[in-house]
């Protein structure tokens, strides 16, 4: 989907929108960011257009009641609405920006956190019967919402009213929910990496470590190897479901969190540059410079006056 999308809402759709978006309002009066009861969910209210923000995005299905929002992944571009969601597979380094919201219509949107091994849990509890694909597919896609799903969101969200009820039936719905986005067309984006041996799978586990040694030296036949893959193979599928190379992905983790150290725990560039694993901070200020547009020391001043 690309930003020329006509925000038009469904008929069909209407008013249980129109419930869960007063339910969102309701429950973010206070809190714009609200982490729910229901494990899992969270809340979201923006009143005006929000800056472009760079986080990890965790594997999870986004709707919107009111309003719109965009996402870029590298230099690809998904934009959805009240009409559609976005779903991602895996944790992926994106860029997010509400682009419909003001005071008299804020945004009002949801996260639901994916579980794979739910996932999988659920394919082999129903018996679902599911080719593996030969190419990895993009680990994020916007799909159109249907009225099951939008359903679905508001039986869940009806539980915050019932807190007593959230540990019984909430995980019903929401098993129901993952069922639902098994058989619909982004179906394919969590089956392959819910099925063991699959290429998807072993890149999800290459993600995995990327994050949790980002400092260290990246290696890259080691790392296919580590993941029972060629390097050739390893490289084609990593980019197949992250848009970026295995490198790419590392330099953004690292960026981020240099850039979060500056910014949370008032280290100097140097320091936050050689705790993330550069050798070079002359290399980190110019890597930092391409990634936010400006260099650390005057990225940090601005961020520090929002």
């Amino acid at each position: 989907m690309n930003s020329n999308t006509q925000f038009t809402p469904s008929d069909d759709l209407g008013e249980v929108r129109e419930a869960l978006a007063d339910k969102i309002a309701r429950w973010t009066e206070n809190d714009f960011r609200l982490t729910t009861k229901i494990p899992g969910l969270l809340l979201r209210k923006y009143d005006k257009l929000s800056e472009p923000t760079s986080y990890m995005h965790d594997p999870s299905i986004c709707l919107v009641a009111q309003g719109a929002k965009r996402v870029f992944l590298s230099d690809e571009e998904y934009v959805y609405d009240s009409n559609h969601f976005l779903i991602t597979s895996v944790g992926l380094p994106i860029l997010a920006q509400v682009i419909e919201a003001d005071k008299q219509k804020p945004y009002l949107g949801l996260v639901l956190k994916l579980d794979l091994r739910e996932i999988a849990q659920l394919m082999v509890d129903s018996n679902f019967k599911s080719p593996c694909p030969k190419q990895s597919k993009r680990g994020i896609a916007v799909g159109k919402l249907t009225a099951p799903l939008l359903n679905l969101f508001k039986r869940l969200l009806d539980l915050l009213d019932e807190p007593e009820n959230i540990p019984v039936i909430a995980p019903l719905i929401q098993r129901e929910i993952l069922y639902r986005l098994l058989i619909s067309e982004q179906g394919p984006r969590l089956q392959q990496l819910a099925m063991t041996g699959s290429h998807s799978q072993a890149i999800t586990q290459a993600i995995d470590w990327l994050k949790e040694n980002y400092t260290k030296q990246l290696r890259i036949n080691d790392l296919a190897a580590r993941v029972g893959m060629s390097t050739s193979t390893f490289h084609h599928h990593f980019r197949s479901l992250t848009a970026m190379s295995p490198l790419q992905f590392q330099k953004w983790i690292r960026l981020h969190e240099a850039r979060r150290l500056m910014l949370t725990e008032r280290q100097d560039v140097t320091s936050a540059a050689f705790q993330v694993g550069y050798e070079s901070p002359s290399q980190f200020t110019r890597e930092y410079s391409r990634q936010f547009g400006a260099p650390p020391l005057r990225d940090i001043k601005r961020l520090q006056e929002i």
